[in-house]
C-alpha cells in the first residue's frame, strides 16, 4: 500500500503517537498531566501547552467517552439562568459563547433561531416575563461584544410566520412565538476532538486507554489498559474528571444528574428549520426542547434527574423519561409523538456539585475548583458552554504552585480547522465536511479520490462517510470501532444504522493499519 498523498494534518493523534507518549511519561517529568478526556480536560491540556508548558492528557477510555458527548448540543448564552436570577453565570456564557462562535470554533458552530410558542400552555403574563429575560439575555450579547450579524435581536413574531419556522406546531390557540438566537454546536464529541488535537499541535501528549490511579500534587500511577503496564508519572497534576471527580478528591460530593435525550427524525415534527420549546408542567421556567440536527434528525431533550450510582459512560434512558419528554413535547405539536418515532436516545450525566438546594435542577451550574497542598487541582462542575473560562482557573491554579505568570491564550486562539466563517463559505468541500471539520474538509474529502470503497455513506438515512471513519483513526486518534461510531461520527444516534456503521468503521480501521504497515516507524 503507497503512502497518502493528504498528508499529515496538524496535531494528529495516531496509535503511535500515544506509544511514544507513554514512553515519555514513564521516562519524563512534565509540568502538567491532566487526568480526563472530557470538554474540561481537554481544555486544561490546551491551555497548559497553549502558555508553554510540558503537558500531557491521560484518558481512561476515549476522548468525550462520558459527559461531554451526551448534551443538547448548543452553545447558549445563559437564558436558563437569568430566568432563576442568576447573572453571574449567564454573562459567564454570553462571554465565552462569543468566543467559540467567532474566534475559537467557527466551523463548528452556528447561528440558530429559538422558537418559544405561546400558546395554551404559556398564559400571557407568562410571555412577557419571557420576553423581558429573552431582551436581558439580549443585552448580554451586545454586552459580550457578538454582532447582530451573527446573532439577531430578539422579535415577537405571528403564528403564521412561527409555522414557516416550525411547521409542525400545534395551530389551534397558538397566538404567535417569541423568537430569539443562540448558538448550536455541529458534535459536542468533535468539540473535544478538535480542542485534543489542538492541544497536541502545541505539544501535548494526549494518550487514551490510560486510567489514573494515587492522584498527589506532584505524581499519579498510570496504567496502559491496552498492556496492562503501569508505573509512575512526574508532574503537577489536574483531575478533570467530571462525574468521577469524588474518587479523586473526597472533600467533593458530586450529584450526577441525569439530562435524557431522544431522537427523532426531522418530518416527524414537521422539519423545523428552528429549535421550538415546550413547558414543563407545573415547573416555572423550565422547558424540552426539539432541536434540529444538520442531518435530518432532531433531538428532544431533556430531563434533569439525579442520578446516583449510574453509569457514567453511557447511562441508560429509562422509560419514565421517554414518557416524560414525548408527553412534554406533544404539547406543542399539531402530530403528537409516539415511541414509534423515536430511532435513538441518549443521556449524560451532569457533574453538579452538591449544594443542599434540593432537586438537581435547582443545583448551580456553577463550577468548583479545589486546590488544596498535597491533593491534585481539582475542576469540576460547570456546563460545556464555559469550558474555557474552567480550563482557564485550573490552569492558572497550577501556575500559582508552580510560580509561573504565564497569561492564558485560548481565548483568542482558534482550535484546528477554524476559520472566519467566509473563508469556510469557500472551502474546496462538499458543505456537510466542512461542518464537521472546518479547513480540514478537503483533507478528508481527498481520502475519497485513494479510497473510493470508502467514499460511501452508512446508509440511506445516515450520510456519514467511510472516509470520515479512516480521518477518524489516522489523525483523530480512535483506535477501535466504538470510537468511530460513538464519538468521532455520531452514527450511533441512528440505531438502525448501526450494523452498517461498524462494517464500515472496521473497514476503515483495516485500511489505517495497512497503511501503518508500510509507513516507516
Amino acid at each position: 500500500m503507497t503512502a497518502s498523498t493528504t498528508g499529515c494534518p496538524t496535531g494528529s493523534i495516531t496509535a503511535r503517537t500515544r506509544e511514544r507518549a507513554l514512553d515519555r511519561l514513564a521516562n519524563r517529568t512534565y509540568d502538567v498531566i491532566v487526568v480526563g478526556g472530557g470538554i474540561t480536560g481537554a481544555g486544561v491540556a490546551l491551555d497548559a501547552a497553549a502558555r508553554g508548558f510540558r503537558t500531557a492528557l491521560v484518558e481512561r477510555h476515549d476522548l468525550a467517552a462520558g459527559t461531554s458527548r451526551w448534551s443538547s448540543k448548543l452553545v447558549h448564552g445563559g437564558l436558563r439562568y437569568l430566568a432563576k436570577g442568576d447573572v453571574a453565570i449567564a454573562w459567564e456564557s454570553a462571554r465565552e459563547r462569543h468566543a467559540l462562535m467567532t474566534t475559537i470554533a467557527p466551523h463548528l458552530t452556528r447561528a440558530m433561531p429559538n422558537l418559544v410558542p405561546l400558546g395554551a400552555s404559556t398564559p400571557a403574563l407568562s410571555g412577557v416575563m419571557l420576553e423581558a429575560a429573552i431582551r436581558l439575555a439580549d443585552g448580554l450579547r451586545v454586552a459580550a461584544g457578538t454582532p447582530r450579524s451573527l446573532l439577531p435581536r430578539p422579535s415577537r413574531i405571528s403564528a403564521a410566520e412561527a409555522r414557516v419556522l416550525a411547521p409542525g406546531l400545534q395551530w389551534a390557540g397558538l397566538r404567535g412565538a417569541l423568537l430569539y438566537w443562540d448558538g448550536q454546536l455541529e458534535d459536542d464529541a468533535r468539540l473535544v476532538t478538535a480542542i485534543a488535537r489542538t492541544a497536541a499541535a502545541h505539544g501535548a501528549d494526549i494518550v487514551t486507554r490510560c486510567s489514573a490511579s494515587a492522584l498527589s500534587d506532584r505524581s499519579l500511577t498510570l496504567r496502559d489498559e491496552l498492556s496492562g503496564e503501569s508505573f509512575e508519572a512526574r508532574g503537577h497534576v489536574v483531575s478533570a474528571t467530571g462525574v468521577w471527580a469524588g474518587e479523586h478528591e473526597p472533600s467533593v460530593r458530586i450529584l450526577p444528574s441525569r439530562g435524557s435525550h431522544l431522537v427523532v427524525r426531522a418530518e416527524a415534527v414537521g422539519s423545523p428549520k428552528a429549535i421550538f420549546t415546550a413547558p414543563v408542567r407545573g415547573r416555572r421556567g423550565r422547558f424540552v426542547f426539539a432541536v434540529p440536527q444538520p442531518d435530518g434528525l432532531v433531538i428532544v431533550g431533556l430531563t434533569d434527574e439525579p442520578a446516583p450510582g449510574v453509569d457514567g459512560l453511557a447511562p441508560e434512558v429509562p422509560e419514565v423519561d421517554t414518557r416524560f419528554l414525548l408527553d412534554t413535547v406533544n404539547q406543542a405539536l399539531a402530530r403528537p409523538l409516539s415511541s414509534q418515532d423515536v430511532v435513538g436516545r441518549y443521556a449524560g450525566l451532569r457533574p453538579l456539585v452538591e449544594d443542599g438546594a434540593g432537586a438537581s435542577a435547582d443545583v448551580s451550574r456553577r463550577h468548583l475548583l479545589v486546590d488544596e497542598p498535597g491533593h491534585p487541582v481539582t475542576i469540576t462542575g460547570g456546563k460545556l458552554t464555559t469550558y474555557r473560562q474552567m480550563a482557564e482557573d485550573a490552569v492558572d491554579a497550577v501556575c500559582r504552585r508552580a510560580g509561573s505568570s504565564v497569561a492564558c491564550r485560548t481565548r483568542s486562539l482558534p482550535l484546528t480547522g477554524a476559520a472566519p466563517r467566509d473563508v469556510l463559505a469557500r472551502a474546496a468541500a462538499p458543505a456537510r465536511l466542512v461542518r464537521r471539520y472546518g479547513t480540514e474538509a478537503p483533507v478528508v474529502a481527498a481520502l475519497a479520490a485513494e479510497h473510493p470503497d470508502l467514499a460511501v455513506p452508512v446508509s440511506d438515512s445516515c450520510p456519514t462517510l467511510g472516509t470520515e471513519f479512516l480521518f477518524g483513526v489516522l489523525h483523530e486518534g480512535a483506535l477501535t470501532v466504538e470510537d468511530l461510531v460513538e464519538r468521532r461520527t455520531r452514527v450511533s444516534f441512528d440505531e438502525a444504522a448501526l450494523p452498517a456503521g461498524r462494517a464500515l468503521a472496521q473497514l476503515a480501521l483495516d485500511r489505517a493499519a495497512e497503511f501503518a504497515a508500510h509507513t516507516p516507524t
